[in-house]
C-alpha cells in the first residue's frame, strides 16, 4: 500500500526548503527527535517576527499498538509517519514527545493548514503497511496560527494541547483550529494556575462531600471528598476543572495532599463522634498515584490520625489500569496492605479488560455514570448493567452506582442488586460541617437538611 498521497501539492517555496535544512539533524545525519530543537526553532519564529501556522498531530492508543506489533515495528511506523509529514507539508517536522509530531508551517495560512489537516486525516483513515502488517492508527490534530494568540513557544504548545484535546472530544481522526473560544479557556486555565497555590494557603477552599446511600440498610453509609477552590475573578472552580491544571503546572501534590489530609481528618472526626459508616473516599489523580512517595504519604496520614483498616478509601479511574498496569497494580497492592479501601471508578467504561480489573486488589467498583443515565433513555442499556452487576457480585466486589437522579434508575439498580447509590436523587454534595449529621441517618431523617442544600445550590 502506498504511503504517500498522489494529489497535486502546493509547490515548495524557498523558505519551506530552508525549514528542513540539516541544522535539525544529528551528527550522524539522522533526523532528531529532541523536543528542545523543536522548541528552539519555534521560539525563533516569534523572535524573528515570522508568520505561519503550527500543526500538532497526536497518535491515539499507540501503547496498544506497541503491545500488538512490538517496539521495533512501531518505531518503523513512526519513522514512516515522520517522513510522510515532511513530504506532505514541505515543512520542518519534529517528533516532539513520544507519539506527538509538530509541523512548523512558516508563511502558510490557516486555510492551507486546514487543507493539510484534512489530507492527513484522510491518510490516517487508511492503514500503514509495515513489512507484512497493515497497521491502523487514529489521530487528533490541533492548529494554531502565529503571531496572535501565543507570544512564545511555551504558550504555543499550550494552545496546541487545548486544540488537540478539543479534537479528541469529537472522536478519532479530527482536527481543531485554535480560536477565540479556546483562547478564553486558555486564559481561564492561566488564572487558575496563578491562584491555585494562594487559594490553598489562604484557605479559600470549600470542602464538600458526595454522600452514598445504602438502599439495603436505608442509611447514608459513605461519602466521597469533593473540593471547590475560590479563584480571583473566576469565583468557585470545581475539581474537574482545576485538577488537570494542577497536574500540568506541578501543583498536584500541594492540592491533593491537602485533600487527603482533610478526608483523613473527617474519618477521625466521625469515629470520635461514634458514627457508624463504611468509609470516606478521596479520588486520586494518576499523576499523584504514580509518584514514588505516594504510598509513604498515605501511610503517614493514616498514622497521624490513627485510622483503622478500611475507613479511608482511595478512588482511582479505570483508564489508569490500561495505561501502566504493572506499576498501578503494585501501588494498589501496597495501599491495600496499609488497610486502605480501594475503589475503581468508571467500571464498565471499557478502558481495560475485566480480567485485569479482577486481578487487582480492588474492594469496590463504581459504575460509569453514563450507564445509569442511559437507563432513563433506552432499554438497550439494561442488560449491560445487569450483566456487570452480576459479574461484580460473583467476584465479591462491592458496587456503587453514581449519578442516580430518578426513581426509575433507583428501582432498576435495586432490582439488579446494586444497593449502594449516589446522586442528586438522594443528596447533592454536602458541606463539610453537615456530613457528621448526615452520615448514618435515613433519607427521611435527613430530608430537611438535604432539601435545604438542594435549594442553596440552585440559587
Amino acid at each position: 500500500m502506498a504511503l504517500f498521497s498522489k494529489k497535486k501539492e502546493r509547490p515548495l517555496a524557498s523558505e519551506d526548503v530552508k525549514e528542513t535544512a540539516p541544522a535539525d539533524s544529528g551528527q550522524d545525519g539522522k533526523k532528531t527527535s529532541d523536543s528542545s530543537v523543536c522548541m528552539n526553532r519555534l521560539e525563533a519564529q516569534f523572535l524573528m517576527g515570522y508568520e505561519g501556522v503550527v500543526l500538532k498531530l497526536y497518535i491515539e492508543n499507540f501503547k496498544r499498538m506497541n503491545d500488538l506489533f512490538g517496539h521495533d515495528r512501531c518505531e518503523i511506523l513512526l519513522d514512516e509517519i515522520l517522513t510522510y509529514l515532511e513530504q506532505k507539508s514541505g515543512c520542518a517536522v519534529y517528533r516532539y514527545v513520544g507519539v506527538e509530531f509538530i509541523v512548523i508551517m512558516k508563511n502558510r495560512t490557516m486555510g492551507e493548514a486546514s487543507r493539510l489537516a484534512d489530507q492527513l486525516i484522510e491518510r490516517f483513515n487508511e492503514s500503514w503497511t509495515i513489512g507484512d502488517l497493515d497497521c491502523f492508527c487514529s489521530v487528533q490534530i490541533g492548529l494554531c496560527s502565529y503571531p496572535g494568540y501565543a507570544t512564545n513557544a511555551s504558550d504555543m504548545m499550550k494552545c496546541l494541547d487545548l486544540a488537540v484535546n478539543r479534537a479528541a472530544e469529537l472522536g478519532s481522526n479530527q482536527y481543531i483550529a485554535y480560536d477565540m473560544d479556546l483562547h478564553k479557556q486558555f486564559l481561564r486555565r492561566q488564572a487558575i494556575a496563578r491562584y491555585l497555590g494562594t487559594a490553598l494557603a489562604n484557605n479559600e477552599v470549600e470542602v464538600r462531600y458526595r454522600p452514598t446511600y445504602n438502599t439495603e440498610t436505608g442509611l447514608f453509609t459513605r461519602a466521597e471528598f469533593y473540593m471547590r477552590i475560590f479563584i480571583q475573578d473566576l469565583g468557585m472552580v470545581g475539581s474537574v476543572e482545576f485538577l488537570p491544571v494542577a497536574e500540568d503546572t506541578g501543583q498536584i501534590r500541594q492540592v491533593e495532599y491537602y485533600a487527603l489530609d482533610k478526608a483523613a481528618s473527617m474519618v477521625a472526626d466521625l469515629l470520635k463522634a461514634g458514627k457508624e459508616f463504611e468509609s470516606i473516599a478521596i479520588p486520586i489523580s494518576p499523576a499523584l498515584l504514580m509518584q514514588g512517595d505516594f504510598v509513604q504519604q498515605v501511610s503517614q496520614v493514616i498514622d497521624k490520625y490513627k485510622l483503622p483498616k478500611g475507613k479511608l478509601a482511595i478512588e482511582v479511574d479505570e483508564y489508569m489500569v490500561g495505561v501502566d498496569y504493572a506499576n498501578i497494580a503494585g501501588r494498589l497492592q501496597a495501599l491495600s496492605w496499609l488497610g486502605v479501601e480501594l475503589i475503581l471508578n468508571n467500571f464498565g467504561s471499557g478502558s481495560s479488560g475485566l480480567m485485569k480489573i479482577f486481578e487487582l486488589p480492588v474492594d469496590t467498583l463504581k459504575f460509569n455514570r453514563m450507564f445509569v443515565w442511559e437507563i432513563e433513555n433506552t432499554s438497550k442499556c439494561e442488560p449491560v448493567v445487569e450483566g456487570l452487576v452480576r459479574i461484580a457480585l460473583k467476584m465479591n466486589k462491592k458496587l456503587i452506582a453514581e449519578g442516580v437522579e430518578t426513581q426509575k434508575q433507583k428501582a432498576f439498580l435495586e432490582r439488579c442488586g446494586c444497593v449502594m447509590q449516589q446522586g442528586f436523587y438522594y443528596a447533592p454534595t454536602m458541606p463539610e460541617k453537615q456530613l457528621p449529621s448526615l452520615i448514618a441517618t435515613s433519607l427521611e431523617s435527613a430530608r430537611g437538611m438535604v432539601e435545604q442544600e438542594k435549594k442553596a445550590l440552585k440559587r
